[in-house]
């Protein structure tokens, strides 16, 4: 198509800036590179590092210890010999006292069996005889019964103890395990609160940079848009088709992008130390 006379200096001034813009190469580092990346934020750092430390269990591991030793400690209070611990040490001592009196009393029985047989005319006749050995046999089976109930009622109190200690080691020991489970859900959250916080500002720093990368990215297109722009324009008076128009790169919103990113990431803060907890 020919180029009518009066655009044709307005044709050389396009072609003339065309050449220019076209033979120069673009710096790319402008709007590329890792400075258009928000680094991590402080509140990650010390979310990661709350998380590290606690890796090991140091934080709540002395109340696991400690629920874990009191568990041990119940199976000792199990079994037939459990109650033996909590016998009273002076069970012995109040058994052989209370017996002496008991034979002192029964033989203060016996010798007035045999004032009576005296004074009735029959002390050593074969009625006193039998009387006295029934006494004896009675007098025997009592004291027999009496110590089987003195052992009796020390067995149940060192059952009776031993069976609340048992109760008072499990409660401990569970309370001991709620702390400890109450230590780890305290860090979880905290690990998940400092994280997402600190994702959330990251998210919006990259939109900071992701806006000054789409600026420069803009700034070095320019002349592009412009010579289309131009080179439609002459294109139109001289009464030939338009070209294909320039197409600037495409740009996202910022923002939109890098929350997307936070959130999605910012959430496994919460979910990566919780799981293992």
């Amino acid at each position: 198509m020919a180029i009518p006379d009066y655009l044709q200096d307005t044709a050389k001034d396009y072609a003339k800036q065309a050449t220019a813009t076209y033979s120069a190469p673009i710096d790319t580092s402008k709007f590329t590179g890792s400075q258009f990346v928000a680094g991590e934020d402080p509140l990650q750092t010390q979310a990661i590092n709350l998380a590290t430390s606690q890796a090991g269990l140091e934080g709540y591991k002395p109340y696991l210890t400690a629920a874990q030793a009191n568990l041990t400690n119940m199976g000792g209070l199990t079994g037939a010999s459990a109650y033996q611990p909590f016998m009273s040490p002076y069970q012995t001592d109040v058994i052989n006292t209370t017996l002496s009196e008991y034979d002192r009393q029964a033989q203060k029985g016996l010798n007035q069996l045999g004032t009576q047989a005296v004074n009735a005319g029959a002390f050593g006749g074969g009625r006193h005889g039998v009387a006295e050995a029934e006494y004896q046999s009675m007098s025997d089976a009592n004291r027999a019964a009496l110590n089987a109930q003195m052992l009796q009622q020390g067995f149940g109190n060192a059952q009776q103890a031993a069976q609340t200690a048992f109760n008072q080691q499990g409660t401990l020991g569970a309370g001991q395990m709620g702390l400890s489970n109450f230590q780890q859900a305290g860090i979880g959250s905290a690990v998940g609160a400092l994280g997402q916080l600190g994702t959330l500002r990251q998210g919006v720093n990259q939109a900071q940079l992701q806006a000054n990368q789409q600026a420069a990215q803009a700034e070095a297109y320019e002349p592009y848009g412009r010579l289309s722009q131009y080179g439609t324009g002459i294109t139109g008076l001289a009464g030939g088709m338009a070209p294909m128009q320039y197409q600037a790169p495409q740009q996202q919103s910022p923002w939109a992008s890098a929350l997307s990113t936070a959130l999605g990431v910012g959430g496994l803060y919460g979910q990566i130390y919780n799981k293992r907890v």
